[in-house]
């Protein structure tokens, strides 16, 4: 598939269409003699072999830990560095993350940034700046990147994540998968509100915000929602908010899709068992290390990625890894 049918595909399952198995027509020549390579008895034996060595040794060995480390650092730092100026008064970084000045220089949010042009059908000069600014910070990192590294609501749900997966194991809570296009059509609907009422709603509402605002002013009521949404996070479905709500994603997911920074997947080295997709934020983007769902042998992971680095350190051949390529896909 051209580099432009990639791009479309990743789009789409950004946007919600659940993925599917790839024709032949769709697949590269390689890809196709390699899956008929690993569909042998032979290695299919092979395989099999390899997958519960790598379980036996991996029994009760703690899989997560360099990446997961530098993540919640850089979350935490990020996040303190607007709760110190406030509280010294200094002028390093002011206001919050959905819009910020750092150093006098403006930086803003995308998604906020939308909603606010949109509500008062202005376009600013200074949510230009501070838009265009934060638009390359992320382009340089990796699109949804914000969400993984950046985001305090993020971690706070990684946590209850963490929660969520103990009592799922005691039977005393569920995993339900909802539909992924809710996201799309939620994205739609601020924006259709935005326009309508000239008040920026999705940020009433925001967790992303109402955390940001909190950790630097104090909290307020708002404070429950977000704790709901833990809640339904923990025992109803995980990831709720991440994964099927929050139009945030959609919007550095679109210039993720550009980004040098990718997290790249090798067929050749892969074992197929699924340990990435089970830690995995957004799993559907991992749909390509099924056996036989790759297009190419080497290709890299979708625009709805969060380079997050679980399913690296989840990995056990090294079929995931981080690329960075010297201007992304745009040359």
């Amino acid at each position: 598939m051209s580099w432009l049918g990639n791009l479309r595909e990743s789009f789409a399952l950004m946007l919600g269409r659940e993925p599917h198995l790839p024709d032949r027509g769709e697949m590269s020549d390689e890809a196709l003699k390699l899956y008929a390579f690993k569909r042998s008895s032979e290695q299919v034996a092979k395989r099999r072999e390899a997958i519960r060595q790598e379980k036996e040794d991996r029994a009760g060995k703690r899989i997560h830990g360099r990446w997961r480390n530098w993540r919640w650092a850089s979350i935490v730092l990020i996040n303190l560095l607007f709760v110190i100026s406030f509280r010294l008064d200094e002028q390093l970084v002011e206001g919050a993350l959905t819009a910020s000045r750092f150093v006098g220089f403006h930086m803003a949010d995308l998604n906020a940034a939308l909603q606010v042009m949109l509500a008062h059908k202005e376009v600013m000069v200074n949510l230009v700046i501070g838009t265009v600014t934060v638009g390359i910070l992320w382009w340089l990192v990796g699109g949804r990147a914000f969400c993984s590294w950046c985001c305090p609501y993020h971690l706070v749900a990684e946590w209850a994540e963490m929660l969520h997966l103990k009592l799922a194991a005691r039977g005393w809570a569920k995993d339900r998968a909802l539909d992924r296009r809710v996201r799309t059509l939620l994205y739609a609907l601020f924006v259709l509100l935005a326009l309508g009422t000239g008040y920026t709603v999705f940020e009433t509402i925001s967790p992303v915000g109402i955390l940001s605002r909190a950790l630097i002013y104090g909290g307020s009521i708002a404070l429950a929602w977000v704790v709901l949404l833990l809640v339904i996070e923990v025992f109803y479905s995980r990831r709720f908010w991440c994964r099927y709500m929050c139009p945030i994603g959609l919007t550095y997911g679109v210039i993720g899709a550009f980004s040098p920074v990718k997290i790249a997947y090798d067929a050749e080295k892969c074992l197929h068992e699924g340990e990435c997709r089970k830690v995995c934020l957004v799993p559907h983007v991992l749909n390509v290390t099924k056996m036989g769902h790759a297009r190419e042998v080497k290709m890299d992971i979708g625009a709805d990625c969060t380079r997050c680095a679980m399913c690296i350190e989840a990995c056990p051949t090294g079929a995931l890894t981080f690329k960075v390529s010297a201007m992304g896909d745009l040359l």
